[in-house]
């Protein structure tokens, strides 16, 4: 039994796997609300509505006796962490999670509370995963993750919204979430009258240490919960994204490619991805999901993308989500990736630690490491070839206008290794480049490669 770094601050129960299996022990103090779950046949409901994770109760594995039920997950093709999350995954998994809540109450249960990492994604589709977060609901209580919520949220969504600040490094930075004092400081006061702003983050902040009341707080009726709970998602699904001032948002249709180079490439990326047939696949530099598009309609089963724009990755994702692709883009700065973090070091695990892709692709990206982030042509590849066992990297060359702009003020010297011999001979110490084309009219190489065992 390897019990998930991640599982253990809730003393209802954790999360486990056992031969790749992923299962959730459930504790006698926490068996009363999953029995009233499950025998209601709420449970039932609220997964058959795609709102929570497939759950199924079995006979513990073997060596796992001691706890009051045992049920079996379906293992997500992969873990992604809020801080990663473009604004449009963010605010689509806040409606998720409002909605569930919303379902719950209906079922006679509640939501505890209001945490971002409860959610994950199976493709672009959001979905809760936590069960020990469902309880019975009992009447007059309030909803203690309201908080919590709002940090890891509302604020970071408003951060952006209203500011056109991407909340991705400040929330990786504090992975609990943006607080609302910081918030406050930051958010213009034309913003502070708007719906859900004014309830939701300046009223608690004003409020903040002071007691309304000399005794306990007086009930909260369950109508007026799901009111709150109605006028919060109004708020959050009427929020846009504002511009961060990223770069390459007219990168897909604004480009060197011509003469049919473009409909070339993704020609040569089809085929190799029908030749490994990659259950899972990372596109690196994904930029509005042109790549990952193609790699799917060759059959990839699900592709993960990263990219740094958080604009380019807003329009991805709301692309993904629109057409229901097996895509996920994430941001994710590949020079500086997401790090183990959280409790030991061991509770969001990092980049490296969640490598289970079985091909790449790198279209258009190594010289933005090479050359914009001084990274050696050969540690580039290295690490290429050790993401996964197969891969198509694409070489931009000396002369292209994107590589004269970036050495425009720079001594071109410090890069005379930067050439398609170079990384053919450094690819081919590690792989075997199986195909390689070279894009007539613009000059870049493309090339195929499958690593040697």
């Amino acid at each position: 039994m390897k019990i998930d770094p991640a599982s253990y601050r809730d003393p209802a129960g954790f999360v486990f796997s056992v031969d790749g299996e992923i299962y959730r022990a459930i504790t006698a103090p926490a068996a009363e609300h999953w029995l009233f779950l499950n025998e209601t046949g709420a449970l039932r409901r609220l997964i058959d509505r795609g709102l929570l994770l497939s759950a199924e109760e079995v006979k513990p594995p073997e060596g796992c006796d001691g706890f009051a039920h045992v049920v079996r997950h379906p293992r997500l093709a992969f873990v992604s962490y809020p801080y990663e999350w473009p604004f449009a995954a963010l605010q689509q998994a806040a409606l998720l999670h409002i909605d569930l809540h919303l379902a719950c109450l209906d079922e006679g249960a509640t939501l505890i509370d209001g945490s971002a990492y409860n959610v994950q994604f199976q493709g672009a589709r959001p979905v809760f995963i936590d069960l020990l977060s469902l309880r019975r609901y009992r009447e007059g209580e309030y909803w203690i993750g309201h908080r919590q919520f709002c940090e890891q949220f509302l604020n970071p969504l408003l951060l952006q919204a209203a500011l056109g600040v991407s909340p991705a490094a400040w929330y990786r930075g504090a992975i609990e979430g943006i607080p609302g004092d910081a918030l406050m400081r930051l958010l213009p006061r034309r913003w502070w009258l708007r719906r859900g702003v004014l309830q939701h983050v300046v009223l608690p902040h004003l409020l903040s240490g002071r007691s309304l009341t000399r005794g306990a707080a007086p009930p909260l009726p369950r109508t007026a919960l799901m009111a709150m709970l109605r006028g919060l998602r109004h708020a959050i699904a009427g929020l846009r994204a504002k511009p961060t001032g990223g770069r390459w948002t007219g990168y897909a249709t604004e480009n060197v490619y011509g003469d049919g180079d473009y409909a070339r490439k993704r020609a040569f990326v089809a085929a190799a991805v029908r030749r490994v047939a990659p259950a899972m696949l990372w596109d690196l530099g994904c930029n509005s999901g042109d790549a990952a598009v193609t790699a799917l309609e060759a059959g990839a089963g699900t592709v993960i993308g990263f990219d740094s724009d958080p604009d380019v990755l807003n329009q991805a994702y709301e692309r993904a989500y629109r057409e229901q692709r097996s895509f996920l883009p994430l941001l994710v700065d590949m020079a500086n990736p997401s790090p183990d973090g959280g409790w030991n070091q061991q509770e969001r695990t990092g980049i490296a630690g969640r490598r289970c892709a079985d091909m790449v692709t790198a279209l258009a990206v190594l010289h933005h490491l090479v050359i914009g982030r001084n990274l050696p042509l050969e540690r580039v590849v290295d690490w290429l070839v050790d993401l996964a066992p197969a891969g198509v990297v694409e070489f931009v060359p000396h002369g292209d206008p994107m590589i004269e702009g970036m050495l425009r003020w720079r001594d071109k010297s410090q890069f005379a290794g930067y050439t398609p011999e170079a990384l053919r001979a450094r690819l081919g110490q590690r792989a075997e480049i199986v195909d390689e084309l070279i894009l007539p009219h613009c000059g870049r190489h493309l090339l195929f490669y499958e690593r040697r065992p």
